[in-house]
């Protein structure tokens, strides 16, 4: 049997897509983001798969496997990642806490700047908002400020849907997104069927925030944040048996 399972050939085009982008950039900076590029990819692979095999990381990553072996080393010494040894003398890999808030830190640093991401969002905001207007809304609000904000925004104009105003902590009275109102609270924004979620800083944790005002069931989350959403009670439940 192969060691380790090859993830989804999407994700490992998004992470070979960012190391190009990153070839393309003037010498210093292509550096560091060539460098960010990888630790990025290889937190995401993690993440995604604990027991794939640093050989399989190297082929996902497109580096060398003694380069990959130095990067899993360092996430290692900075508390990103633990490693168990596993059953036929395999070692499985999972994030840290901190490995988590590393990932998510980077994907909002990378994406911000990245021109497959204008590309990736656009795609996933439209699937997003036909899903929502299929499930019969009409009145959503957009949960974040900045650049995915401002792509749903203009997305949103060739669905049948209203969007309410704009959620995020920087709202000030007076103070518009795109002439649409902002507020410090999505209860601000009167009813609305659901959340279209935005907000590229420190993603997890404010989609936990929304989490305990609105189900998730209501809340469509595009796949570049990588957000984790909670197991559902019965799956907790069972898991805990």
């Amino acid at each position: 049997m192969q060691r380790g399972i090859r993830l989804q050939s999407e994700d490992a085009r998004q992470r070979r897509g960012r190391m190009s982008a990153a070839a393309e950039e003037p010498l210093g900076e292509a550096v560091a983001s060539n460098d960010t590029a990888i630790l990025l990819g290889l937190l995401d692979a993690v993440d995604a798969n604990a027991s794939i095999s640093q050989r399989s990381l190297a082929s996902e990553l497109g580096i060398a496997l003694g380069m990959t072996n130095a990067y899993v080393r360092r996430c290692i010494r900075r508390g990103l990642v633990k490693v168990r040894q596993a059953p036929a003398n395999r070692y499985a890999y999972y994030l840290t806490p901190k490995g988590f808030a590393e990932k998510s830190r980077l994907t909002a640093s990378f994406l911000s700047r990245s021109f497959e991401f204008y590309r990736s969002a656009r795609k996933q905001c439209d699937e997003l908002l036909v899903e929502a207007a299929g499930r019969g809304w009409k009145r959503i609000a957009l949960y974040g400020e900045g650049d995915l904000t401002e792509i749903a925004v203009l997305c949103a104009m060739g669905h049948p849907l209203a969007i309410a105003g704009v959620v995020a902590a920087s709202a000030r009275d007076g103070v518009q997104f795109l002439n649409l109102p902002m507020a410090t609270t999505l209860a601000a924004l009167g009813d609305v069927d659901g959340v279209l979620f935005t907000e590229l800083q420190r993603p997890q944790s404010h989609f936990d925030a929304l989490r305990a005002q609105m189900a998730a069931d209501r809340i469509l989350v595009p796949a570049l944040l990588k957000v984790r959403a909670p197991a559902p009670a019965a799956l907790r439940a069972a898991m805990a048996e």
